[in-house]
């Protein structure tokens, strides 16, 4: 088995921790790295997740069923998030922890997506690789903006760790272990519809709120065409 796939898992890691490093850094401009993030969250939405679930799709499942995954998604992650805002039995402040472990939990199945791409062919898994290493830094960036966003840099730096760690993890995983193929395109679907619901009624409502400007407008579609280049050139 060559090393490959665990040298790109650990750089996934190194880019997540760089990102969230670097938003940690710049937190005093919290309004526009929202503005960006929202942005860079919606793009990887609807410009990777979706494009590769459409690809993982072939032979397995019609495009009508992958926009129903997109829709579940979506739904169940605002459900849960509504619960838990209106949840009086839940520990104070775990609403807080929602996005960013839904971005780690991201991280993970990049990771597993890594490991199973190599199991099957040494170049898919190079493709793979490289295309989940153009997003990392983004992923990092989110985690800590989400947590920052609520206030909370002690949180922003516990997720930042377990997000750099998932990457890696998940590369461990999808080499040990087998998922069926055919489900891999629905639980990107999936996570297509949980992203948009993060940035559209998550991120960008916050950072207009806290900024109601052009500025950040133009910084959130600053965002989206950003993800689009760097999805564009992976692929």
């Amino acid at each position: 088995m060559t090393i490959a796939p665990y040298i790109f898992g650990l750089a996934a890691a190194l880019a997540t921790l760089a990102g969230g490093l670097l938003a940690l850094r710049f937190r005093q401009r919290i309004v526009l790295i929202l503005g960006v993030t929202s942005g860079m969250v919606l793009g990887v939405a609807v410009f990777d997740l979706v494009p590769e679930a459409l690809h993982l799709a072939r032979g397995h499942w019609n495009e009508r069923a992958l926009i129903a995954f997109v829709a579940l998604g979506l739904g169940a992650y605002m459900l849960l998030d509504r619960v838990l805002a209106q949840g009086t039995w839940m520990p104070r402040g775990w609403h807080t922890h929602l996005g960013p472990a839904s971005l780690t939990l991201h991280s993970l199945m990049d990771g597993l997506g890594i490991g199973l791409a190599f199991q099957i062919d040494v170049q898919a898994g190079w493709l793979v690789a490289i295309a989940v290493l153009t997003h990392d830094i983004a992923d990092g960036v989110n985690t800590v903006s989400l947590c920052l966003a609520a206030r909370s840099q002690a949180a922003a730096q516990r997720w930042l760790i377990l997000n750099g760690a998932a990457p890696l993890l998940g590369v461990l995983l999808g080499l040990c272990i087998a998922v069926p193929p055919a489900m891999l395109a629905p639980l990107m679907a999936f996570f297509a519809g949980v992203f948009l619901y993060i940035g559209a009624c998550e991120l960008v409502p916050r950072s207009q709120t806290l900024h109601p400007g052009l500025r950040t407008t133009l910084a959130c579609i600053g965002g989206m065409a950003l993800m689009f280049a760097v999805t564009s050139m992976a692929h």
